[in-house]
C-alpha cells in the first residue's frame, strides 16, 4: 500500500509534576495536518469512546491510517482507513478516552501527544505483515493502560509483533507521576519495527517538533527502553558500526528535519528559550544532528496552566524571526502565510546531498494549518476520574480558547465532536474558531487584541469553575456516589464547552461588526475610525506617488520620496518644482 497522504506536522511538550507550578503533569499536542484518520472521521472532530467489556475470542482490528505517509501538500490517500489490515486479541476490558487523529487521555489519567518525524526507512503497510501505524498504537495503548512505562512497553511489543509502517513517529505517555517519549519507524527487514524510548525526568520540560530527539542508546539504562534486536538490526543493514561509537538513534534512523532548514529546530529551540533563558540558548544550528538542544530543560521558573497554552501561542514574537512584522506580515502584522512550493512537508536532504530551495517562510509553533490542539493535564492527589482535565482547543492554537474536559466525563458538547473541512458549519467548534483565525487577517494587529482579551476572560472562568467542580466531584467519590461524579463531571464538560462556543460566536459577529470595510467601529458608541495604513507601510507601498497631484507622471518619475504623513498647502499655481522643494 503505498504512502503519500498528508500527515501531521505537529508540536508536541511534557512538563513533569517537578516542572509545574501545582505539580500536574502536562502533555500538549498540536495536530498540524489535514485529512481522515483511522476512524474515517475529518481530523478536526473528537470523539469520547466509552469504556466497553469484550467476550472471549474477540478479535480488535487495525484500521489503515491514510495519513501515514508524507505531509506533501495537495497530495490524496492511497487507500482509506476502511481498510483492516489485521487483527490482535482484544482484552476483557478496554478503558474510555479522548481522542481525534491519535489518543490524548483516559479515564485514569493517561495522557498521550504525537508528532510525525522523517525516517530513513518508511515502508507501506501490508496486511499481516505491517499493521501499526502511530495512530492506532496510541489508541490501544489508551483504551488498554493505566501508566506511562506500560503503555510504551505495549507499544513496543506490538510493533515487534505486528510490524510498523508510514513515517517515523514519536508519542509522549504520561500518568499523574512520570512520562515517557517512544519514537519508531520501519524496519529495514521489512518485518516488525524499530523502537527506542527515554525516560523525561521529573523536574525537566521535554519538547519536539517533527524530528526524533532521542540520541544516544545505552544499554541497562533503567530510564531507556528499546526493540529486542534493535542493535544487529541497525549494523547488519549499515545503519551503524560499533565503531562509530555509542549508537546514535536520530543519526542511524534519520535524516533529521524535513520540508527546510530549521522547520523543526526553530520550534525546539523557541519553546526551550522562553521557558529557560537563562541557558541562552542560540537560534543557529550547524545541521539537523546538533546537539545544542538538550533532550530535556529544567524551566526557569515552574510551569503552570496558563503558560502551558502559551507555549502554542507563539509566532517568534519579539525574535528575530517575528512573523507579525516585515513586509510579509503585511501592513498589520499578519503572522500567517499562505504555503508555498519551498515549504511543502518533502525530505530536503538525503545521505549526500540537501536540496537548497528558493526560500521558506519560518514554521510557527501556531500553524494556520492546525486543526485542533490541546494541553493535557493529571494531578496525582486527586481521584483519576478528577485529576485528569484534557484542554482542547480547536482550530489554530494563537486564537483559540481551552476547553475543559474531565477524564470522568462521558460525553462531550456536540459542537466539538463535529465538522468537517470540507463543509462550512458556523456550529461546528472547528469552524467557530477557524473563522476568527481568518477573519483576523485583515487587521490582525487590531483584532488580537479583542481576541486574547475574550480568549484570557473565558479561560480564566473555566479554571476557576473547574477548581469548583473538582472539590464537588471529590466529595461524591468520597461519599460513595461516583456515578453522581462522573454525572456532576458530564454536565460541566459539555455545558462549559456550549458555552464557550457560545461566546465565541458572539465574538466573531462583534469583530465582523467592528471591523467590516477597512473601517474600524465601536459597537457601543458607533463611533466610525478611518485608521488607514501605518506609515512604514505607505513608504514600502510607494502611496506618496500616488495622485496626489496632477503632474502625477513626473510625481512617479521622482526616486527618494520618503512619506512623512504629513499634508502641505501650496498655491494653485505653483509648479511641480516648487511642490517637489517642499514636499
Amino acid at each position: 500500500m503505498l504512502i503519500s497522504a498528508p500527515v501531521s506536522a505537529c508540536t508536541i511538550f511534557a512538563v513533569t509534576p517537578g516542572a509545574s507550578e501545582d505539580g500536574s503533569m502536562y502533555v500538549g499536542h498540536t495536530n498540524d495536518g489535514v485529512g481522515f484518520d483511522w476512524r474515517n472521521y475529518d481530523d478536526i472532530s473528537l470523539i469520547y469512546i466509552p469504556a466497553a467489556d469484550h467476550a472471549t475470542g474477540d478479535k480488535r482490528p487495525i484500521a489503515f491510517d491514510p495519513n501515514s505517509g508524507s505531509d506533501a501538500a495537495g497530495n490524496k490517500a492511497q487507500g482509506n482507513s476502511e481498510t483492516i489490515l489485521g487483527y490482535i486479541d482484544q482484552v476483557p476490558h478496554t478503558y474510555a478516552y479522548y481522542t481525534a487523529s491519535y489518543g490524548m487521555m483516559n479515564e485514569h489519567q493517561l495522557l498521550s501527544g504525537e508528532c510525525t518525524d522523517y525516517a530513513k526507512i518508511q515502508l507501506g503497510a501490508e496486511e499481516g505483515k505491517r499493521i501499526f501505524y502511530s495512530s492506532e498504537l496510541s489508541n490501544i495503548a489508551l483504551e488498554r493502560c493505566t501508566t506511562a512505562r506500560g503503555a510504551v512497553e505495549l507499544v513496543g511489543e506490538l510493533i515487534e509483533s505486528y510490524g510498523y509502517y508510514g513515517t517515523g513517529e514519536t508519542l509522549i505517555f504520561a500518568d499523574p507521576k512520570e512520562a515517557w517519549v517512544i519514537e519508531m519507524c520501519s524496519n529495514p527487514e521489512g518485518t516488525g519495527g524499530l523502537w527506542v524510548a527515554e525516560k523525561i525526568p521529573d523536574g525537566e520540560v521535554f519538547v519536539e517538533g517533527n524530528e526524533f530527539r532521542i540520541r544516544e542508546i545505552v544499554p541497562n539504562d533503567p530510564d531507556m527502553l528499546y526493540a529486542t534486536d534493535l542493535f544487529r538490526i541497525v549494523e547488519e543493514n549499515g545503519m551503524w558500526s560499533p565503531a562509530d561509537g555509542t549508537l546514535d538513534w536520530l543519526e542511524a534512523t534519520s535524516y533529521g528535519e524535513y520540508s527546510h532548514p530549521y522547520y523543526s529546530l526553530m520550534r525546539v529551540w523557541s519553546i526551550q528559550n522562553r521557558l529557560a533563558p537563562s541557558l541562552e540558548l542560540s537560534p543557529y544550528v550547524e545541521d539537523s544532528y546538533t546537539e545544542a538542544y538538550p533532550f530535556t530543560i529544567k524551566p526557569d521558573e515552574k510551569v503552570n496552566l496558563t503558560t502551558a497554552f502559551s507555549l502554542y501561542r507563539d509566532h517568534y514574537e519579539g525574535t528575530e524571526f517575528d512573523l507579525t512584522t516585515g513586509v510579509a506580515a503585511g501592513p498589520f502584522g499578519n503572522p500567517y502565510r499562505y504555503l508555498g512550493p519551498s515549504d511543502a512537508h518533502t525530505d530536503f536532504q538525503n545521505e549526500t546531498f540537501i536540496e537548497v530551495r528558493p526560500g521558506a517562510n519560518p514554521r510557527p509553533v501556531s500553524a494556520v494549518f492546525c486543526a485542533y490542539s490541546y494541553v493535557a493535564q493529571a494531578r496525582a492527589d486527586l481521584p483519576d476520574p478528577v485529576g485528569g482535565v484534557l484542554w482542547f482547543g480547536p482550530a489554530v492554537a494563537y486564537e483559540t480558547v481551552y476547553a475543559p474536559m474531565y477524564a470522568g466525563a462521558e460525553n462531550v458538547s456536540v459542537p466539538y465532536a463535529t465538522g468537517d473541512r470540507e463543509v462550512y458549519d458556523p456550529e461546528s467548534a472547528y469552524w467557530t474558531f477557524d473563522f476568527v483565525t481568518n477573519w483576523a487577517m485583515l487587521r490582525y494587529d487590531a483584532m488580537i487584541v479583542d481576541i486574547q482579551q475574550k480568549q484570557s476572560e473565558l479561560e480564566s472562568e473555566s479554571i476557576e469553575a473547574v477548581k469548583v467542580t473538582d472539590a464537588q466531584a471529590v466529595e461524591l467519590i468520597q461519599a460513595g456516589d461516583e456515578a453522581g461524579a462522573r454525572q456532576l463531571l458530564t454536565t460541566f464538560t459539555v455545558e462549559r464547552g456550549d458555552t464557550i462556543i457560545d461566546e465565541w460566536q458572539a465574538l466573531s459577529g462583534m469583530l465582523v461588526v467592528k471591523y467590516s470595510n477597512g473601517l474600524i467601529t465601536d459597537p457601543t458608541n458607533e463611533n466610525v475610525e478611518e485608521s488607514g495604513y501605518p506609515a512604514w507601510w505607505s513608504q514600502e507601498a510607494d502611496y506618496q506617488y500616488g495622485p496626489r497631484v496632477y503632474a502625477l507622471d513626473q510625481l512617479r518619475d521622482t526616486d527618494g520620496l520618503n512619506f512623512t504623513g504629513q499634508t502641505v498647502w501650496v498655491p494653485k499655481n505653483a509648479s511641480f518644482e516648487d511642490i517637489l522643494s517642499i514636499i
